[in-house]
């Protein structure tokens, strides 16, 4: 056998090693015939036929995208950078070779975009509080507007909302405030339901002078406690009311009237 021989033996052989090709299970191949649109193969040993068909290898794997620092200025004019991360993955491989030069840029900067325009139509206390409802409505903007690259927008989260220093002791003041309102709030509540029960508390004495007489012989139980050198209790007249008037003239002890002196003999006369 002639060099020249060999030489188109080895051509042709590396020409049909290089017709096969390996795609794994989460590749797609993207094959062309002659510059058109000609189908897409499946993952297994797939035949390319040089110079004649061309193949894009297009990845079904979820991608994660960082999506870089916006400055966004929000509804009550305040300026963050805000920060998130993008979970896609291609569904339709042909519409994302076909419809779009690069998916992963063009989601990457639609992104960006969104992240702003949504964000900036909020306050910044919505921005710190409600992320779940922020997170949802960019991802449902970027998923409908990537359907036509056959691009699926799985998730959008939010990862950082960065403030600068006088924003941020602004928002510890009014932390602070807003706790000193609900303290006062709560103190109060207390005081008014301490009055209702009061209240009640005193319909029940009323209704009852036994009761009132046992809560001042329970009050005075308790003062007898403690180490006081003087008391002042005062007593309800219905404690004095069955007592004589001799009695309460003498502080209570028994009236005992006085007796006459004896006559003597100058007044017989």
């Amino acid at each position: 056998m002639t060099i020249p021989v060999l030489i188109v033996v080895a051509a042709l052989a590396a020409i049909v090693i290089a017709a096969f090709r390996v795609f794994r299970e989460y590749e797609r191949a993207v094959v062309f015939l002659l510059g058109r649109f000609w189908k897409v193969k499946g993952p297994g040993l797939r035949l390319i036929i040089p110079l004649i068909q061309q193949a894009v290898k297009v990845d079904l794997r979820l991608v994660t995208l960082d999506v870089p620092s916006q400055d966004v200025i929000s509804r009550d004019n305040v300026t963050v950078k805000v920060n998130a991360v993008l979970y896609y993955r291609v569904v339709d491989p042909e519409r994302a070779v076909i419809h779009v030069e690069d998916f992963s840029a063009a989601t990457s900067q639609l992104a960006q975009t969104t992240l702003r325009s949504v964000l900036g139509k909020h306050d910044l206390d919505e921005m710190l509080s409600e992320r779940d409802k922020l997170n949802s409505d960019i991802q449902e903007i970027l998923d409908t507007q990537t359907d036509a690259w056959g691009i699926k927008v799985a998730n959008v989260e939010i990862k950082h909302v960065d403030l600068d220093e006088s924003m941020i002791r602004a928002i510890a003041r009014q932390a602070e405030a807003e706790r000193n309102r609900r303290a006062k709030v709560i103190h109060a509540e207390g005081e008014y339901q301490a009055s209702q029960q009061l209240y009640e508390a005193a319909n029940v004495l009323s209704g009852n002078p036994q009761a009132i007489q046992l809560r001042y012989l329970q009050t005075l139980s308790d003062i007898s406690v403690d180490n006081a050198s003087t008391i002042v209790f005062p007593v309800p007249m219905d404690l004095l009311k069955h007592l004589s008037p001799q009695a309460l003239q003498t502080g209570g002890a028994p009236f005992q009237p006085q007796s006459q002196p004896p006559a003597t003999d100058g007044d017989e006369e």
